[in-house]
């Protein structure tokens, strides 16, 4: 191994590194001259780092700052903790860390990442193009993170995120054993909950102007998005533009806790001893966690759509809505448009995930050259493509979902089935009636995908979540 240099040769490194983070040149570094030097060089999480990763033992003060002493036993400190990782890390113990052994220490922790994810992570070490990661490299990489055990090393390579744009979202967030065990999984749930919520009402008035133009909309009524906005201000007042919103909020925490606990069934029957889910396995078992929470959650999605699609005073609330469905339509009406809405989870969960995976393994490829991690702009704009182009694949069997489930509420209306409403709408309005309020569906894509993970990243810190 390499790494094996005198004293004076570390303390010659060690002065240079001090003489780098102290910008100010007085002989100290402080807390902020730390975090600029830990964002410059890459050394995760600055705050945290500044706040606690250097404290070297005894009575330092990190607010005042540590002299070139204070600063050198930290470090002679932090290279035997590092020294350690590395050794448990390097399995075979030949003094280099490998693909294979990234794989491993990710199965320990009881998560599963492909040879493509493992091998980008040891590009953004490795130095030498030998695709291996030596102790030096390892040493400069880590030596201010404020990491204290290989299980931070792992988690700060881990990277996940939750988009909701208000529709049937295909897999959901996949959690290691520990944070399973210390409970941090419903954090991230919670936080992608309250980041769905403000997404949603965020953009309720365009949800309800979709559902309002798939419903109402025709050859022979000509509406448009600012037609039937004002249409839908003059009928109800500003506030009928959110009208469904309540119960579209409400149905969130249901449907991402049943979503969640079948996928985690699903993909552990799928995938028996592999190491990990391949995207079109990712794909059944997203598809199928997505049907089993859609199951269990469809009545809230016909309420959704009738208080959406109300007029001023027809309801008094939401329980109002249910009693009056149950008494003139009988239980059956609450599953009016299932199996249209079951169909077209299929087409969007496969196109949403292959596209968004096809994305981000492309960027990462051919333009991340320093880290395992795409970055957030990137992540948004895979998310907006891919949601668009599922949106597209699966839009016809949600606008007869929506038909189905307003037809009773419809004065004059057919009770139409799935193939007969299809037949209907081509023969009257031809294939583009099939796409009726897509426009301001695809309207709401990029303002829902960027509240939502504003809002989820700020609601992480306020749970004490830690960034993966």
């Amino acid at each position: 191994m390499r790494g094996g240099a005198g004293d004076a040769e570390r303390q010659q490194r060690w002065g240079r590194l001090f003489e780098e983070l102290d910008s100010n040149k007085d002989g100290r570094v402080d807390v902020h001259e730390l975090r600029q030097g830990l964002a410059r060089l890459g050394g995760g999480d600055p705050d945290r780092g500044a706040q606690q990763g250097i404290s070297p033992e005894g009575d330092t003060d990190p607010e005042s700052g540590f002299n070139l002493e204070e600063f050198t036993r930290y470090l002679q400190e932090r290279e035997q903790r590092l020294l350690l990782m590395f050794h448990s890390l390097d399995r075979n113990q030949d003094g280099h860390i490998d693909v294979s052994e990234i794989q491993q220490s990710f199965r320990a922790l009881g998560i599963s990442i492909s040879l493509e994810q493992a091998e980008k992570i040891l590009h953004s070490m490795d130095r030498d193009g030998t695709m291996t990661i030596d102790w030096q490299e390892w040493r400069d990489h880590f030596l201010l993170h404020s990491l204290e055990n290989v299980e931070d090393v792992l988690y700060f390579w881990k990277h996940s995120t939750v988009l909701d744009i208000g529709e049937c979202l295909t897999v959901p967030d996949e959690f290691s054993k520990q944070e399973k065990l210390t409970g941090m999984w419903w954090k991230q749930l919670v936080a992608g909950a309250v980041a769905g919520a403000v997404s949603r009402t965020g953009t309720a008035p365009l949800d309800r102007l979709k559902v309002f133009m798939q419903v109402h909309a025709s050859k022979t009524n000509r509406l448009n998005i600012l037609g039937g906005l004002r249409s839908m201000i003059q009928e109800g007042g500003i506030l009928s533009l959110w009208r469904g919103n309540g119960i579209n909020v409400l149905k969130i925490a249901p449907e991402s806790a049943i979503k969640f606990m079948a996928y985690e069934q699903i993909k552990h029957a799928i995938r028996g001893r592999q190491e990990t889910l391949q995207v079109q396995e990712r794909f059944v078992a997203g598809s199928l966690a997505g049907a089993t929470a859609q199951t269990i959650i469809y009545p809230m999605e016909v309420l959704k759509t009738r208080l959406t699609l109300r007029r001023t005073g027809q309801y008094k609330g939401l329980l109002d809505c249910a009693l009056r469905i149950l008494e003139q339509e009988g239980p059956r009406a609450f599953y009016r448009g299932y199996l249209p809405n079951v169909l077209g989870i299929i087409p969007y969960a496969g196109i949403d995930l292959a596209v968004y995976e096809t994305l981000k393994n492309h960027w990462l490829q051919q333009y991340s050259q320093e880290s395992a991690n795409p970055g957030i702009l990137v992540l948004l704009a895979c998310g907006t493509i891919s949601s668009t182009c599922g949106q597209i694949a699966s839009y016809p069997l949600a606008l007869v979902r929506t038909r189905m489930q307003a037809q009773a509420s419809i004065e004059g209306s057919p009770q139409l089935s799935m193939m007969s409403l299809l037949r209907h709408i081509l023969s009257q309005e031809g294939v583009w009636g099939l796409y009726r309020g897509i426009a301001p569906n695809f309207m709401k894509v990029i303002p829902a995908v960027s509240i939502s993970y504003v809002v989820y990243e700020n609601m992480k810190q306020a749970l004490g979540v830690t960034s993966r």
